[in-house]
């Protein structure tokens, strides 16, 4: 038979595996760094409890009544014991419910509040360091605006003009927390934006929203969320200060910083009270540091001594 008469042989489709084969071992590389530091999986471990607490926290509270503000008066101001392994407040309340169904508060003001400084810092920081001239300084003169004054404070003198309350405590802290964005995002487009990709992208003629979403902004994402993860944590413990002074939720809303403003005309003899909210903060702010350490570690080579 002649090769003309031969049947033609459908090239093999290559599978997911060998068309993604670099990517694979690329994120491979990482789970096995992450994985090698303790510091790592801890923060690792410490954000994962906090979601499970923060996503099923009615179901897990042994007391959620008393999450709704039930009054038990004959049983305030116990010690922890077998059946209140955290005590129970003045009211009679079980503290160990209250602290798990506020992570769900803590984690709600964690997202938005970094949410809505990402959603304003990146696409101004961007803009900022791609564009020249005018756009440039306007945007860096704002931010540097708000960045002459401690956030914390600034955030203060918003509260109170709005109003204490658990809302607009995250409006205040959204209105400040954009700005570091910015200057993150700004330092980064400077830089990539001289690559040899972008440069050839735009003798291309491609127009500049599309050098921004498919060169800049990809190229601006380790950075980007390194510090979203560590904002997390930041953004909670910013919360919990502004309710620990009477600025943020109210009883008997569960929240942990307003849980310690109300615990600290009861110390020492009732110590339970405020140390057992302070000891959540103190974790979930330990472990969202952690993670964001040891993504900064997979992600940026120079933080690996390359």
């Amino acid at each position: 038979m002649s090769s003309i008469d031969m049947p033609a042989v459908a090239p093999e489709i290559p599978g997911f595996r060998e068309r993604h084969a670099s990517t694979i071992r690329q994120w491979r590389l990482y789970a096995h760094l992450f994985a090698g530091s303790f510091s790592s999986m801890l923060g690792l471990g410490l954000v994962v409890l906090f979601l499970v607490l923060a996503i099923f926290g009615p179901v897990l509270a042994p007391y959620p009544e008393d999450t709704l503000g039930a009054v038990k008066l004959g049983q305030r101001l116990l010690g922890p014991s077998f059946a209140h392994p955290f005590g129970t407040d003045e009211m009679g309340a079980d503290i160990l419910s209250r602290v798990i169904v506020g992570a769900r508060t803590s984690l709600w003001i964690g997202l938005v509040i970094t949410g809505i400084g990402a959603a304003v810092g990146v696409p101004l920081g961007i803009i900022a360091g791609y564009k020249d001239g005018i756009v440039r300084a306007v945007i860096m003169r704002i931010t540097d605006l708000f960045l002459s004054v401690p956030g914390l404070a600034l955030a203060l003198s918003i509260v109170a003009a709005l109003g204490p309350g658990i809302m607009n405590c995250v409006i205040a802290l959204s209105i400040v927390w954009w700005p570091g964005y910015v200057r993150l995002v700004q330092a980064k487009t400077l830089s990539v934006k001289e690559e040899l990709y972008v440069e050839s992208a735009r003798a291309l003629g491609a127009r500049t929203p599309w050098i921004l979403w498919h060169h800049i902004l990809p190229n601006c994402m380790t950075p980007i969320v390194v510090k979203a993860s560590m904002d997390m944590g930041m953004a909670i413990l910013s919360a919990a200060s502004l309710g620990f002074i009477g600025l943020g939720a109210k009883p008997p809303h569960p929240e942990w910083g307003a849980m310690i403003s109300v615990a600290r005309t009861y110390m020492p003899d009732w110590w339970w009270y405020s140390a057992f909210p302070g000891l959540a903060i103190f974790l979930t702010v330990l472990g969202f540091n952690l993670l964001g350490d040891g993504l900064r570690d997979i992600l940026d080579p120079r933080s690996r001594g390359r």
